[in-house]
């Protein structure tokens, strides 16, 4: 049995009368949508509910699934300690999740518990069930979020999915999370232009059920528009993967400054033309095929070079580099840098400031290697990303000192700070590097130099790229 009925919710905590002490007339629509969301969740007479969180326990590598088999909270923190809950989880439930994410290869489970209490993302869905329903006496399952890719997320909702309808629960899911957090000046965040336009992109999708452009939305955009809920949404989209959907929009506010957005979804069968990430992923793989057939000898080269060394564990040999090499690449010396990209996420970069070897050929087949094996912030690459890697190569010009930052143009020139023995370097143009002040910051940290040390010198470069980011 699938899951049956789903909502869209946000968890302001002012929402609650006791919390809000008035306040909360002013997102009254917020409140109506809420409880017709809650009230039509439980008419499907849930067994179980599912509840993702962005505030349980949060790893950057890990999904966290609450463990043992009951928790408590309360709103104390929020001035209204009388507000108390008191769950029981379904831990048969909780094994089966965490056995078909193992299946998928999906880092899911219950380590890492740091406070069994209920958190207020899993409270105010849960005061709004206690109001609509007051005699469920059913269990949940609480789930966090990650920072691994959207698409994990997805997957993941699909394994819950499948431990539910192997345990024959009857079960719904609840999709806990505000939207942003800047749609406003006077808002206690401030505001961002990303604020108002992710409030709008999102409520059109949740409101369309078009759950495949939950994949669209840039990691840079997400985080500057500072909202709390789309990894939440994207793993109730993977639980109602292959589901036909009645759906209903109910409601966005912002009058706080934070978006709030409710939706609601009954399930009404299945529709196979609903398995969105099937459907991305054959869009995706459609995409880079053509992108491939488009790339130059540059970027050809570091493909080869790193793919042979993932599946030989050998370095590109001089004799297999392709015979049509463009003379600049055999004869000329300069410094490279290969970049890496898997599903819009930066997945390994590595490179050269000054040339190592005897031409940008020899260079470029190095640092494609180190890309994929060597740089320290991503495991290495693995045999089966190879055909979701897009690659980008770098072509270093020469540098040359300058004596102000104002002499740099983001788009134009990369940067090397340098102090001491220490130098950070930064490529030009950049995703999400707008200005000379953060292009800088980033290549000064990079360096391991703080901000002010005395002796700091810079330099900038110009590069010809290959491929695209």
């Amino acid at each position: 049995m699938p899951i049956v009925s789903a909502v869209m919710v946000p968890h302001p905590p002012i929402i609650l009368p006791e919390v809000g002490r008035g306040e909360e007339k002013k997102i009254q629509a917020t409140t109506d949508a809420y409880e017709q969301a809650i009230s039509g969740l439980m008419s499907a007479d849930p067994e179980v509910i599912l509840i993702t969180s962005p505030h349980t326990v949060l790893y950057g590598d890990y999904f966290h699934i609450s463990p043992g088999g009951s928790a408590k909270g309360s709103m104390s923190q929020f001035r209204a300690g009388d507000v108390r809950f008191s769950v029981s989880y379904d831990v048969p439930l909780v094994q089966a999740i965490a056995r078909e994410a193992e299946a998928e290869g999906i880092p899911a489970g219950t380590l890492g518990e740091r406070d069994p209490a209920l958190d207020h993302g899993t409270m105010i869905p849960l005061y709004f069930i206690r109001k609509c329903a007051p005699d469920w006496r059913g269990k949940i399952v609480r789930i966090g979020l990650s920072g691994l890719p959207l698409e994990d997320h997805y997957r993941l909702g699909m394994c819950m999915n499948r431990a539910v309808d192997k345990l024959s629960r009857r079960a719904a899911f609840i999709a806990s999370g505000d939207l942003s957090h800047k749609c406003r000046a006077e808002g206690p965040y401030g505001f961002a232009p990303q604020g108002p336009d992710y409030d709008r992109r999102i409520m059109d999708v949740m409101g369309r059920a078009a759950f495949s452009e939950l994949f669209d939305f840039d990691e840079q955009f997400l985080e500057l528009a500072a909202e709390c809920g789309h990894r939440s949404f994207v793993i109730m989209a993977g639980a109602l993967d292959g589901l036909a959907l009645e759906t209903k929009r109910l409601s966005h506010e912002d009058t706080f400054g934070v978006g709030y957005g409710v939706c609601a979804y009954r399930v009404t069968g299945e529709n196979p033309d609903r398995h969105m990430l099937e459907i991305r992923q054959k869009s995706r793989r459609e995409r880079l095929s053509a992108m491939r057939e488009e790339e130059d000898a540059y970027v050809r080269l570091a493909r080869l070079s790193l793919e042979t060394w993932i599946k030989t564990g050998k370095e590109l040999s001089k004799q297999d580099y392709p015979a049509d090499l463009p003379a600049e690449m055999n004869d000329r010396r300069a410094g490279t840098f290969v970049s890496l990209h898997k599903n819009g996420r930066l997945r390994g970069c590595i490179g050269t400031i000054g040339p190592t070897t005897e031409c940008i050929a020899e260079e470029i087949v190095q640092n494609a290697v180190s890309a994929a094996v060597r740089d320290p912030r991503f495991f290495p690459v693995q045999l089966p990303e190879l055909p979701d890697l897009e690659i980008s190569v770098d072509v270093l010009g020469e540098t040359e000192s300058i004596e102000s930052t104002d002499e740099l143009d983001v788009k134009r020139y990369g940067v090397i700070v340098s102090c001491g023995g220490r130098r950070g370097l930064l490529l030009p143009n950049l995703d999400g590097v707008d200005t000379i002040e953060e292009q800088v910051r980033i290549a000064r940290e990079k360096g391991g130099i703080r901000e002010g040390e005395p002796g700091i010198r810079y330099e900038r470069f110009e590069v010809v790229r290959h491929g695209c980011h």
